[in-house]
């Protein structure tokens, strides 16, 4: 726009330096803006990586170890986002061993699940109280989404000391709610169907979900 015929010649001069000082001003907000929405970016893996299991004894809290077990993680956090565990059960406890669900309705129908993942057990983590791993058959790469939470130390779960020479993938541990995973480990069980150690009352994962950072 033209200037108006009262106004002064600097300020005629001043509008154009104006609009590259707006113009700049623009560019570097919207280059912290960017900046920030980066950084957010390369910082979510890390904030992702905390899972609650509301189940019906209680809350119980996993911290995710990605760093470690990288597939592992990221296919576990996969079937928590889709909606997997919601709904299934603890179907195997053995009190001096460990709690497993994650795959089983409460009749003890088997959810359809993903292909397997490769093996992990090699990534220093270990079988010890507290921590969580992923089940599987004795094929090594059989893991899908049953996992299982040990409520002692199993060191011969551990690759170096395992049988089979494989061990089991461990990919985190109980950041809180271990006082409901002992609960649950003492609960009464009984054979049913074809499957033993399954809880009298089912153990119910009402809902699981990734956590946020505060």
């Amino acid at each position: 726009m033209p200037a108006h015929p009262a106004q002064p010649a600097r300020a005629v001069l001043a509008r154009p330096l104006a609009r590259t000082l707006a113009s700049r001003l623009a560019r570097t907000a919207c280059a912290c803006l960017t900046g920030a929405a980066l950084s957010l970016a390369a910082a979510w893996p890390a904030l992702a990586q905390t899972v609650r299991l509301d189940t019906t004894e209680g809350a119980i809290v996993l911290q995710l170890d990605r760093e470690r077990a990288p597939r592992t993680v990221d296919n576990f956090l996969a079937y928590v986002r889709a909606g997997h565990y919601d709904g299934t059960v603890f179907h195997r406890v053995i009190r001096d061993f460990m709690i497993q669900g994650g795959g089983m309705t409460p009749n003890l129908q088997e959810k359809p699940t993903r292909a397997p993942i490769p093996l992990e057990s090699r990534n220093g983590l270990t079988n010890q109280r507290g921590t969580v791993a992923m089940a599987r058959t004795s094929d090594p790469d059989s893991a899908t989404a049953q996992f299982f939470i040990n409520v002692r130390d199993n060191a011969f779960l551990d690759q170096p000391r395992s049988r089979d020479g494989h061990g089991y993938t461990v990919f985190g541990k109980v950041s809180a709610g271990m006082d409901v995973v002992d609960r649950i480990r003492a609960v009464p069980t009984r054979t049913q169907d074809r499957y033993s150690d399954v809880p009298a009352e089912p153990v119910i994962i009402r809902k699981a979900t990734v956590e946020k950072a505060p």
